[in-house]
């Protein structure tokens, strides 16, 4: 049997967006070229004796659909020269896929008209004439939100449009523009009404807060569902025939408040319904916040109808993805709850449902659930030959008390070789507001394989814990979740006594990042760091990050306004009492936390004497570990072991 690599990332497939028409079965497979240095997304149908190619050339076909009346399967696709996202449909019994749009800016959602005659867009409108200029122009900011991290300046001003497009003619009517910035969800009232929900962060200077909105096709009206208040958000789920299900955010705790599920009922365009929440006695996290490396093109669990008066919908709990039913009435039902990570989920029937999921030794899966008995049987697992050569090391999930007898949850992966002494990583995951959870980490698995240990917690400000836990963080970072984690290390230490107190490391990414530099800066028990797209200086950070002056007033409780405080919780404040040798990796697109955020750190550790090394990463975002460049992916896993090696006894 082989140890898994670093390499094996080119090895290893995904898949995900499972769809069902009639009795067939459709879904994606994501892969790495090697050669090309890129990701590969590919539709398959699903048959007895294995899959059959469906969609087009091109290298990634996502965002899969099925049309209402299950004769067609839809999706967008980048075949064309310039590589533009178009949308395209394929009947579902074969043949060529057939292109419906060519919008110079491409499509980025789409919804299906009920009849299946037509289907709805929204692209960006493209300029008549786009000027290119001889020489370097100005750029002018008038928006609070004007960077998103992996790309570049946002417009001042951008047009976007909703768009219908007849299936059988190919003909293109435009609905609705506005300059505000919209995301479509969906068409009601016989194509009388679109659903949109309407970003507010520029607004109201709060992140992540939006209402969902009727436009009025024939007018261009645009009314909120529901009124939203300051720090409020309203957004759309589905559609009923007695009203719509929405999500909503009370805004209480900022961007971590947990979203309660609310019932319109008869709210029609112009006036508000009566209100029901359906899940004010449920503590839980609605939505996939689980953090893993392998899961690409997922879409997670949609909401979705099982009859008129109940929906499927999923949460995250304690690391996994539990299946709930919600009813109009107001009850609940938990349909699955087991150690494991599903993707993906479509309805076959009230007791049947097609899955994609992964485990924490599975990485991806596609599968039939059976929601009487629980049971999942896999219909296609694209890594099985990969699975059966190589050694794929279990996770032990334990439990201990935190802080102040907080209960925290972590998994301890063993290394492959069993030695009576082994080094092992505290490796600290980003957010804070995500999860560590039952699904396949390659990068642990590799880092196993390399004869480490590898601690995984979920200190206080994690997801999947409830509300309570998840608030707990904020305006107190570094303070008892810093507590949580270094009682983890002790926990392992002393219930798996061969490993190494004299051998520990630490790494982290984004939160984990910021974490690895307040542990370096705070503790000298580890031999070496690696600290990743880290945050070392809250003061610059709340203005160069994408999300910088939002976050810190949420998360820290406080303002630019208080920089004594902002610098007090930022780690370089602290560089001076550091010992430990130090790895800064970034990449130099992250405008989430930006590279400035690396080089301030990497400078004050080597103001203070300490081994220091900073191996930046061109075009990559904040997500290079997850979706970079292939290529990065490895030499980012390769610089991590070596500094470690380096700094091995």
């Amino acid at each position: 049997m082989k140890k898994i690599e670093q390499k094996d990332l080119f090895e290893l497939k995904n898949v995900a967006q499972p769809v069902v028409a009639g009795g067939d079965i459709f879904f994606t497979e994501t892969k790495m070229n090697e050669k090309k240095n890129t990701y590969e997304t590919a539709i398959y149908k699903y048959t007895n004796e294995g899959k059959v190619p469906y969609g087009d050339d091109g290298t990634v076909n996502s965002s899969l659909q099925v049309s209402p009346d299950g004769k067609w399967i839809s999706f967008v696709s980048n075949e064309g020269e310039d590589k533009t996202p178009q949308l395209k449909i394929q009947a579902v019994t074969g043949g060529k896929a057939i292109a419906l749009t060519q919008e110079k800016k491409g499509v980025s959602v789409y919804v299906w008209g009920k009849d299946s005659q037509s289907i709805y867009y929204q692209t960006t409108k493209a300029d008549e004439e786009e000027k290119k200029e001889e020489f370097p122009q100005p750029i002018i900011v008038e928006k609070t939100t004007y960077r998103f991290d992996g790309g570049s300046f946002l417009p001042n001003k951008e047009t976007t449009q909703i768009k219908q497009v007849e299936v059988a003619t190919k003909e293109v009517k435009t609905l609705f523009e506005t300059e505000d910035s919209i995301l479509f969800r969906d068409v009601l009232h016989d194509g009388g009404s679109l659903v949109v929900d309407r970003d507010l962060s520029n607004i109201r200077w709060t992140l992540d807060s939006a209402e969902a909105c009727y436009v009025d096709v024939a007018t261009g009206d645009i009314h909120p569902i529901l009124e939203a208040g300051t720090d409020e958000s309203y957004r759309y789920m589905l559609d009923s025939k007695e009203g719509v299900i929405l999500a909503y955010n009370s805004g209480e705790h900022g961007f971590v408040t947990q979203v309660d599920i609310v019932f319109n009922k008869e709210g029609q365009p112009g006036s508000e319904g009566s209100i029901l929440n359906l899940t004010s006695g449920l503590d839980v996290e609605w939505g996939d916040w689980l953090v893993a490396d392998f899961q690409q093109s997922v879409t997670g669990v949609e909401p979705q109808w099982m009859d008129e008066e109940s929906f499927l919908v999923s949460a995250s709990v304690e690391g996994k993805i539990v299946l709930y039913r919600l009813f109009l009435d107001g009850r609940n039902e938990v349909l699955f709850d087991k150690e494991v990570h599903i993707t993906g989920a479509k309805i076959i029937s009230e007791k049947e449902l097609v899955i994609t999921y992964s485990t924490t030794t599975l990485p991806s899966a596609l599968a039939k659930l059976d929601l009487t008995t629980g049971e999942i049987t896999n219909l296609y697992n694209p890594n099985e030959a990969y699975l059966a050569e190589h050694i794929v090391t279990t996770p032990e999930r334990f439990t201990y008390k935190g802080y102040d007898n907080w209960d925290i949850h972590g998994w301890y992966m063993p290394p492959v070789e069993k030695k009576d002494k082994h080094a092992a990583i505290l490796y600290v995951h980003g957010g804070p507001q995500v999860a560590y959870g039952e699904s396949f980490f390659h990068e642990m698995q590799a880092l196993a394989a390399k004869g480490y240990g590898v601690i995984m917690i979920n200190p206080r400000g994690s997801n999947t814990y409830g509300q309570n836990f998840v608030k707990s963080i904020l305006g107190d970072y570094g303070n008892h979740d810093f507590d949580d984690l270094m009682m983890g290390v002790d926990y392992i230490l002393e219930t798996h006594p061969e490993v190494d107190a004299d051998q520990l490391y630490v790494a982290g990414g984004s939160y984990g990042g910021f974490m690895t530099n307040w542990i370096v800066t705070h503790t000298d028990r580890f031999r070496a760091a690696v600290t990743q797209r880290s945050i070392s200086n809250w003061i610059s950070f709340y203005g160069t990050s994408d999300i910088g002056q939002f976050f810190v007033e949420k998360q820290l409780l406080d303002d630019i306004h208080n920089p004594k405080r902002l610098w007090e919780m930022s780690p370089v404040a602290h560089a001076k009492n550091a010992k430990t040798p130090l790895l800064v990796l970034h990449g130099q697109s992250d405008l989430r936390c930006p590279q400035e955020q690396g080089e301030q750190m990497y400078m004050a550790m080597r103001k203070n004497n300490v081994p220091t090394k900073m191996i930046l990463f061109p075009q990559s975002s904040h997500g290079l570990s997850r979706q970079g460049l292939p290529n990065l992916r490895q030499e980012r896993l390769k610089a991590i072991t070596d500094w470690f090696e380096e700094y091995s006894k």
